[in-house]
């Protein structure tokens, strides 16, 4: 299983001869709303749009996830599997294999199976998705949530061999936590014991300005988040990727 990042919440997953794009913002700048001046994010390097796309998976609809120019730029005949909030943005940009997966349904492409389960809440009625992908022909999987929200029911799929998720507070003074790490993640790695947990959203990079960067507050990092679970009795390693790394993972 490879894995390679590309700041954000962008990656590349290679599982059983697969090659999936997830939540990808590879070019341009990301904005919501078009509204630079509240937030803004500018990569400092470039990396070439990978070749050979099987699938196209998003978890959300916002820009973060489903990043507009980055969709109009790939190939829109790449089949997708997206929440149905993000299958919404992929057709009005001519996407034409499109699937838009519920919680709980499943969706296989080749040897890889993906699962849809509860992810972020997104306003007052809107839960987004997180997935498990799982390699049939290795038996591995990966459980991707990219905001800190994990479901209750992920217990029945343990245990679970990689996790991508925020290792990382983000908070705004008010709000609260905007990206769940640390606590939520310790408590996700006591339910699924996975080998592997890989820190996403926080990192990167990246340049980020604008209002919403100012008051934006971190809290916490992957050494100290390696030290906590080795005070709970965990053997996970928690990894910090770095921008454009392939990390080769030898799982047992």
């Amino acid at each position: 299983m490879n894995l390679t990042y590309f700041d954000s919440n962008s990656w590349l997953i290679e599982i059983d001869r697969m090659r999936i794009l997830l939540d990808p913002w590879l070019i341009g700048k990301l904005t919501f709303g078009n509204q630079a001046w509240l937030f803004e994010g500018s990569k400092n390097n470039s990396h070439p749009i990978p070749e050979n796309i099987d699938l196209i998976l998003l978890s959300q609809g916002l820009e973060d996830h489903a990043h507009p120019p980055t969709l109009k730029k790939l190939d829109k005949s790449i089949p997708v599997v997206a929440s149905p909030n993000a299958a919404k943005v992929v057709k009005e940009l001519g996407y034409t294999n499109i699937t838009a997966l519920e919680h709980q349904k499943t969706y296989q492409l080749g040897q890889v199976k993906i699962k849809a389960v509860p992810g972020s809440p997104v306003g007052p009625t809107l839960v987004e998705n997180g997935y498990i992908i799982t390699g049939l022909e290795s038996g591995k999987n990966i459980y991707y949530e990219p905001h800190g929200y994990h479901s209750d029911s992920l217990q029945e799929s343990a245990p679970i061999d990689v996790i991508i998720t925020p290792i990382i507070n983000l908070k705004l003074p008010l709000l609260g936590a905007v990206i769940r790490g640390q606590q939520t993640a310790l408590q996700v790695c006591k339910q699924l014991n996975p080998q592997v947990i890989l820190a996403t959203a926080a990192g990167g990079d990246i340049d980020f300005k604008g209002v919403i960067t100012s008051i934006l507050k971190a809290e916490g990092s992957v050494d100290e988040f390696n030290r906590l679970l080795e005070q709970n009795n965990l053997s996970t390693k928690a990894i910090d990727p770095q921008s454009g790394e392939i990390i080769e993972l030898s799982l047992v």
